[in-house]
């Protein structure tokens, strides 16, 4: 049994020495739709991605996750490719379409078992596995139903999770219901750039609330089929926002996206009650009455660590009239995925941006951390997904140089470093992704990879990153400025 990634506080570090604390965990990490492929086999049925990709126009180049990275049948391969890397964990998400068909009824076997031999190779390779119950593949059948935005899909959840946690439970300690509801609410129903791409506001709050539920009921399912030492986690992509000037209005318009995009999940996760402010800024759209007595009891499960993806910061600002109010990271849509907050414009901060076309800014991630560690105080944080794509390419010898995202990645554990001596209690980092992959709407266009991958014949090319990386994941040590190349 691998040890649990929270199993002691560690000691704090000194800016001298640029290394992390005993203990501290390097891994990286996948989800199911983007790698898998074998999107029909051994009882596999859509998703609302498989579905979404096949809806015209929806996904650039019309691309699909049919076959993705063929990490079905090229596990043992990429964990060979973990184990070069002198990762500690590797976290990767389940498919429910995979381990429990339409989502309702018992799980198939051949899919556990692709689990089951996936989790057996990691831990062989002493390698943590951290297993993620959702990275937003709703099973279609449920979606049919209603999906997110009906209570019923909370309490399927809750099922999925039990099965999953019985075949599973002997082999892995540290679990995370749900990877960034955000996206799964606010993109799938509210702007319609996800999966399963409605576009309805009060859909989208909804939906965010029966994910809280549904994290909150797993928590319980797992609690009651796992060993007292499992841990027990949920991702969020925190937006860390920034006004764009000192003013009044910039100031509440900063307020209103971090509730409608943080504290929507924190006060009932962590809290145990929504903010009021959000439901006063959404009054117009909804009375919030599908909240009822209990849930937030319910939702308020205790918490082994926080999961914190980050990519860059968010910055609004009171709309002056231009249209600026749906360029905020996301893919554009006529539809916002900020209900009740049309009058909010979001800008793009100055210097160098990745190929998403994100800000490259590590101070959000320092300072969201210390942010996290003085509203949750005594919850460790580990930080789940922190990445950039850019324009890689193989050059005529074969290999792929990536200095960008070398900058990238050392510039932002810089930052978690920092935070780690300010008093921020990190535990651990998980590099965004292992591999390119599917891209969601972006299909195969963008490459988030640590290693490159030839989407033609799967091969597997290691990007200078990749080797950069695993010398912080065997030293614990950042390397001086002037010493990032591998």
């Amino acid at each position: 049994m691998a040890a649990a990634i929270l199993k002691q506080t560690p000691a704090r570090t000194t800016s001298a020495d640029r290394t992390f604390p005993p203990g501290f965990l390097w891994g990286a990490a996948t989800a199911a739709y983007q790698i898998e492929g074998a999107a029909a086999l051994d009882g596999r049925t859509p998703s609302i991605w498989d579905t979404y990709c096949r809806t015209p126009g929806k996904v650039h180049n019309g691309d699909t996750g049919d076959v993705a990275t063929d990490h079905y049948h090229r596990w043992r391969e990429d964990v060979g490719i973990m184990t070069d890397l002198g990762l500690g964990a590797y976290r990767f998400s389940v498919s429910w379409s995979r381990v429990q068909p339409t989502g309702r009824g018992p799980a198939v076997q051949k899919g556990l078992d692709f689990y089951r031999r996936l989790t057996d190779e990691l831990l062989e390779a002493d390698i943590k596995p951290v297993v993620t119950l959702y990275h937003w593949d709703l099973p279609q059948e449920i979606e049919d139903a209603g999906g997110w935005p009906e209570r019923a899909t909370a309490d399927r959840f809750a099922e999925y999770a039990a099965l999953v946690a019985d075949a599973l439970g002997d082999r892995v300690e540290s679990w995370t219901t749900l990877n960034e509801p955000w996206c799964s609410a606010f993109l799938g129903y509210g702007s319609g750039v996800h999966a399963p791409g409605r576009t309805d506001q009060v859909a989208a709050l909804r939906a965010a609330h029966h994910l809280n539920l549904a994290h909150g009921k797993a928590v319980q399912a797992l609690r009651a089929h796992l060993p007292a030492r499992a841990q027990m986690s949920i991702t969020l992509n925190f937006h860390h926002v920034r006004p764009l000037t000192s003013g009044p209005e910039d100031a509440d318009a900063a307020r209103r996206i971090d509730a409608l995009a943080n504290r929507v999940f924190t006060g009932p996760l962590v809290n145990g009650a929504y903010p009021a402010d959000l439901f006063q800024d959404t009054a117009h759209l909804t009375d919030w009455s599908f909240v009822r007595d209990g849930d937030t009891s319910t939702i308020h499960q205790p918490l082994d660590f926080l999961g914190v993806n980050y990519y860059t910061p968010t910055v609004v600002s009171v709309s002056q009239g231009a249209d600026t109010r749906r360029s905020d990271g996301h893919r554009p849509s006529p539809h916002s995925p900020w209900p009740g907050s049309d009058d909010v414009a979001f800008h793009l901060p100055p210097g160098e941006t990745t190929a998403m076309g994100w800000a490259i800014d590590p101070s959000g991630l320092h300072d969201l951390l210390l942010r996290l560690t003085n509203d949750f105080p005594g919850l460790p944080l580990v930080i789940t997904e922190n990445g950039a794509a850019f324009h890689d390419y193989v050059n005529p010898a074969g290999e792929v140089h990536d200095p960008e995202r070398i900058a990238y990645l050392s510039g932002h554990l810089t930052a978690v470093h920092q935070a780690i001596e300010a008093g921020a209690d990190v535990r651990g980092y998980f590099l965004w992704s292992l591999l390119d992959n599917f891209e969601w709407g972006y299909g195969y266009s963008k490459r988030f990879g640590a290693v490159y991958v030839d989407y033609p014949t799967g091969t597997r090319i290691p990007k200078s990153s990749a080797r950069w990386y695993a010398r912080v994941a065997r030293t614990g040590t950042l390397p001086e400025a002037s010493g990032q190349q591998p």
